[in-house]
C-alpha cells in the first residue's frame, strides 16, 4: 500500500473516537484522517477538524451542517461537511477509505457501519449493538464482501488475540472448549442490594475504572454492557451462548481469556486503555506504539475473580436468554435497553426499573425470524413502542 491509510472515523467525538485519534497521530506516516463524523459535540468536532484536516465531516442535520462549513472555511480549511444517516454511509463506504473505526453508539450505527461492511473494508468494531441488532445478517455481509472484521472492544479484542489465526474453522476445530469474558463489575459490585433502588445517574456513570460516556457506563453498572458483549462474541467467534462465560475482574487487568481442551488458558493482559485494542486492529497484523504506559505487574499485586450474581445484575440473565432465543430478540433487548438507559439518565425511572421494563419487552412480543435489515428495524421499532408505552402507563 502506497501512502498512508485513509481512516474514516464515525463518532469521531466519543471516547473511542478520541482514543482512535491520539493512535492515529502518533503514527503519521501509517495512518490518515479521511473523514470524522459528530452528532452533538459539535464544537468539538470542529476542533477536531482542525487538528486532523479530513475530506470529510459529518453532522445531523443541515442547520448545523451550514454553521460547520461557514467555521471550517473561516479557519483555511476545505473540508466538506456531509449531513445524516446518508452522509455517514458515504464516508464508510467511499473507494478512498482503507479502514473505518465504527464507534457510534446504539442502534443508530448499524446502517453506515454495515455500508462500510458492503464495501469490503477493514471495519474496526466498537459499536457492539450493529453486531448484536444484526448478528446473522452482518456476518454474512462480512463474508460475501471480503471485508475484515476487527473487533475494538477490549474483551473481544483479547480473545481474537488470544485466538489461533484459523479460528473461523470453527472453535472445536480450533481446540477451544470456552471463551470468558471479564468484567470489572461496575460501581455497584459490592453495593448492598437494598441501597441499589436510589442511585443515581451519577453515581452509575462512576465507573472504578474505565472512563466511558454515559450510557455505556450505565450498562457497565447494570452488566447490560456484558451481555451485549455475550451476544456479540457468538457472532463474531461463531460460539454457541454456553461457550461463552461471563468472569468478574475488579482490577480489568486481564481483558479476557481462552479455554483451550489441553488445559491451557491463554489470556491478554494490559492496562486499561482502549488504545491498545485500537492500536492492535489498525496495525493488524504488524503491532504500532499506543501511547499506553507498559502493565506493571508488581503494582497490581493480585488478580481477583468471582461469579456475577444475576440477582444483583438481571440484564445479564435478560441478555443470556436473547442470546439463547435468537432471531428478533437481541435486537429488542438493545432497544428496550436503550429506551430505559436514557429514561434513568433523564431522571424519569430508577435504576432497578431499567432491566424490569427490558423484561416486561422481552415478555410482551413473541420471537420472530429475521431474515433482513427491515425486520431488524421492525423488531427494534417495536421494542421501542413497548418501552415508551411502559413509560406513559407509569407517568415517566
Amino acid at each position: 500500500m502506497s501512502g498512508p491509510q485513509q481512516i474514516t472515523i464515525l463518532g469521531a467525538t466519543g471516547s473511542i473516537g478520541l482514543s482512535t485519534l491520539d493512535v492515529v497521530a502518533r503514527h503519521p506516516a501509517l495512518y490518515q484522517v479521511f473523514a470524522l463524523t459528530g452528532y452533538s459535540r459539535l464544537d468539538e468536532l470542529l476542533a477536531l477538524c482542525i487538528r486532523h484536516t479530513p475530506q470529510y465531516a459529518v453532522v445531523p442535520d443541515q442547520v448545523v451542517a451550514r454553521k460547520l462549513q461557514d467555521d471550517l472555511a473561516a479557519a483555511g480549511l476545505d473540508t466538506r461537511v456531509l449531513v445524516g444517516e446518508g452522509g455517514l454511509c458515504e464516508v464508510a463506504a467511499d473507494p478512498r477509505v482503507d479502514a473505518v473505526m465504527a464507534a457510534i453508539v446504539g442502534a443508530a450505527g448499524l446502517r453506515p457501519t454495515l455500508a462500510a461492511v458492503e464495501a469490503g473494508k477493514k471495519v474496526l468494531l466498537a459499536n457492539k449493538e450493529a453486531l448484536v441488532m444484526s448478528g446473522a445478517l452482518f456476518m454474512q455481509a462480512v463474508r460475501q464482501n471480503g471485508a475484515v472484521l476487527l473487533p475494538i472492544d477490549s474483551e473481544h479484542n483479547a480473545i481474537f488475540q488470544c485466538l489461533p489465526g484459523d479460528f473461523a474453522r470453527g472453535l472445536g476445530a480450533v481446540g477451544v472448549r470456552r471463551i470468558m469474558l471479564t468484567a470489572s463489575g461496575g460501581p455497584f459490585r459490592e453495593t448492598p442490594l437494598e441501597q441499589l433502588q436510589n442511585v443515581t445517574p451519577e453515581q452509575a456513570c462512576a465507573h472504578p475504572v474505565w472512563s466511558m460516556g454515559r450510557k455505556i457506563s450505565v450498562d457497565s453498572a447494570t452488566m447490560m454492557n456484558k451481555g451485549l458483549e455475550l451476544i456479540e462474541a457468538c457472532w463474531l467467534f461463531d460460539a454457541r451462548p454456553d461457550q461463552v462465560e461471563v468472569v468478574i475482574h475488579p482490577q480489568s487487568v486481564i481483558h479476557s481469556l481462552v479455554d483451550y481442551v489441553d488445559g491451557s488458558v491463554l489470556a491478554q493482559l494490559g492496562n486499561p486503555d482502549m488504545r491498545t485494542p485500537i492500536a492492535n486492529a489498525l496495525a493488524w497484523p504488524a503491532r504500532v506504539d499506543s501511547g499506553v504506559a507498559p502493565l506493571d505487574l508488581f503494582r497490581i499485586g493480585q488478580l481477583d475473580f468471582q461469579a456475577p450474581d444475576e440477582e444483583r445484575f438481571p440484564c445479564l440473565r435478560l441478555a443470556r436468554q436473547a442470546a439463547e432465543a435468537g432471531g428478533s430478540a437481541p435486537a429488542m433487548l438493545n432497544a428496550a435497553n436503550e429506551v430505559a438507559v436514557a429514561a434513568f439518565l433523564d431522571g424519569r425511572i430508577r435504576y432497578l426499573e431499567i432491566a424490569g421494563i427490558i423484561e416486561e419487552v422481552l415478555d410482551h412480543e413473541p420471537v420472530t425470524a429475521v431474515e433482513g435489515l427491515e425486520a431488524v428495524f421492525a423488531a427494534d421499532a417495536k421494542a421501542r413502542l413497548l418501552a415508551g408505552q411502559w413509560l406513559e402507563r407509569h407517568g415517566r
